[in-house]
Order: C-alpha cells, then sequence, then structure tokens
C-alpha cells in the first residue's frame, strides 16, 4: 500500500464527504492476522492512511478515511475479520479492551459534522449487532446514555468482568445479543480529532507513571480533554495518553507537564511515541511553543503560504 499515493488521491474532490476512522484490534503478536484485518478493511474508496501494532498492549491501531459508505462498509468487514480470528479468551495485554475490534470511532473530517458521523455510528453499531451477532455498546457523541460517553468507563472492567456482568441491566448492549463470545464486544462512537501520545520514561517503576497519569487526566483534576494512564511497556514505565481536544489542552502543555511531574519523581521522558496520525496544527503549535515565537502564523511554513496563495487565499 502506498501511503503517499493515497494521501494525494485524499486531497483531490475537495467537495466530497470524507470521514476518518481509527478501530483498535486487539492483536499485536500475531502478524499474519493484523494483514488479514488490513486487508479486509480496504474495500474500493478506503484508504489506508496508517497503522501500527504493539507487542506489549497486543493491540493494532489503524487509521482510514474515506466517503462515509465505504469507511463503513470498511469498518465492518474488518470487524467481521477480527471475530473470526481473535478469541478474546486467549488475549492477554497491557492495554484495557472489551473485544476483538475494541473500539471503532468515526471522526469527521471534510463536508460533515460530528452529528452525522453519529448516525453512521449508530448505523454500524446496528449492523453489526444483528449481522454479526455481536454485542456493541455505543459511546462518546454517539451514547445513548451519559454514563457510556466515556471509553473508560464503558471498558471498566474488561473483557473479563463484561462476561460476568453483561446480563445486568446496566451492562445491557445497545445492539446485538446480551452474551459474549470468543469475539467479546464491539465499542462504537464518533468523536472530534484526538492524538494517541506516549511517553516513555527513564525508570522501570509503573507507580511513576501512574502517579504522573493520575495528575495530568481530567477525571482526577489534571487537564482538560486529557486521559492518561500508567503502564510498563517492554521492561519500562509508559505514561499512555489521550488528547481528546488539542485546543483545549496543547500537546507541548502535557509534554511540559510530564517532564516536570518525571523530574520530581526522580526521572525524566527518555521518548515518547505517536500512534496514528496528528493534526498539523497541532505540530505547528508545539514547534511555536519550543522555538519561543509567540503567535506564530501558519503561513510562515512556506508549504502552508504557496498552497494559500495557489487558492487565492493569502
Amino acid at each position: 500500500m502506498n501511503v503517499q499515493h493515497d494521501r494525494e488521491d485524499l486531497n483531490r474532490g475537495a467537495e466530497d464527504v470524507l470521514i476518518e476512522a481509527v478501530p483498535n484490534f486487539s492483536e499485536g503478536r500475531r502478524p499474519e492476522v493484523v494483514q488479514s484485518i488490513l486487508q479486509a478493511i480496504q474495500v474500493p474508496g478506503v484508504l489506508l492512511l496508517d497503522w501500527s501494532s504493539d507487542s506489549d498492549h497486543n493491540r493494532t491501531v489503524v487509521t482510514i478515511a474515506g466517503p462515509p459508505d465505504a469507511v463503513v462498509e470498511g469498518l465492518y468487514r474488518a470487524v467481521e475479520r477480527a471475530a473470526s480470528l481473535i478469541d478474546m479468551f486467549q488475549h492477554r495485554g497491557a492495554h484495557p479492551r472489551l473485544g476483538a475490534t475494541d473500539v471503532v470511532p468515526l471522526i469527521p473530517i471534510q463536508n460533515i459534522d460530528l452529528a452525522g458521523c453519529v448516525a453512521l455510528a449508530r448505523d454500524l453499531g446496528r449492523r453489526i449487532g444483528e449481522e454479526l451477532h455481536l454485542p456493541v455498546y455505543l459511546y462518546e457523541a454517539a451514547a445513548t446514555r451519559p454514563e457510556r460517553r466515556n471509553l473508560a468507563d464503558v471498558r471498566r472492567g474488561e473483557f473479563e468482568k463484561l462476561v460476568e456482568e453483561i446480563h445486568l441491566p446496566e451492562r445491557q448492549p445497545d445492539f446485538g445479543p446480551a452474551q459474549v463470545g470468543p469475539a467479546g464486544a464491539v465499542i462504537v462512537g464518533a468523536r472530534p480529532f484526538l492524538i494517541a501520545y506516549n511517553f516513555y520514561l527513564q525508570t522501570d517503576d509503573v507507580k511513576v507513571a501512574k502517579a504522573i497519569a493520575r495528575a495530568i487526566r481530567e477525571s482526577s483534576g489534571g487537564f482538560p480533554a486529557v486521559k492518561a494512564m500508567g503502564l510498563l511497556v517492554d521492561g519500562q514505565a509508559q505514561v499512555s495518553m489521550n488528547l481528546v481536544d488539542y485546543t483545549r489542552t496543547p500537546l507541548h502543555v502535557v509534554m511540559d507537564a510530564v517532564s516536570r511531574l518525571a523530574a520530581e519523581h526522580g526521572t525524566a521522558v527518555d521518548r515518547s511515541e505517536l500512534i496514528g496520525l496528528i493534526p498539523q496544527e497541532a505540530m505547528l503549535q508545539a514547534a511555536a511553543h519550543y522555538l519561543k515565537l509567540p503567535n506564530f502564523d501558519r503561513l510562515r511554513v512556506v508549504e502552508n503560504a504557496i498552497q494559500a496563495a495557489r487558492s487565492g487565499k493569502a
């Protein structure tokens, strides 16, 4: 798959409706399974933009984009393929999960709003439940219950707890059967663009990572629109973070905070890791911050200036 070619194709047809999806699959150790899922998701019209697997998390994150009908069909086929290849009763990994296809968020990109993605997510969830006979939970903007907006709340207790509790009224799925098979459950929703970003610390003490995650995440009184947890990955403490709205809490703000908190615990940030894609604006924000360029104008970037001039917006 030529990712650069696909991105050029994505830029054609400016008036087209485009959405993005970032499905997460509970497999990061068997390359043949990952490749089979990637093949299933690439129906005509779907652009594979990025994918990455992590053995410790035992998880693969895929980013696709395209017209809504194509993306939704690709997602359905990938969920079907994952359900046939992944047994959650055998699955072990550091990352929380409910099913073979753990979470499927739809994101508006062009000529569609969040409400449009909500409708698509609910239609996809209904189809997965009715045709694949998998329990489906709706989350974020597509949630039908306020207590299911937060992904962590939907996933609390993970697959193992869901097996025990799915019969309870509060754990009834939005679609599909109230029973758990080897493929587990699927969480489907709609949300704005999210930045998935991990910090590796220069320590193997996971308690430090957990303490830093607790300090920065919104649910513990930290930064708005930040979710975080502490993990041990390849023998190294990791602060795993989701920035659900980088306009409320920019990436560099969290980077500075994690660096400061790490120092307070007698360690430092060893390196960081981007999972999936990131908006250009978020990178420009971070660059302007660290280069000490207040009120930086994105048109000072030569490529942006050329594009604006060509479109007559300069």
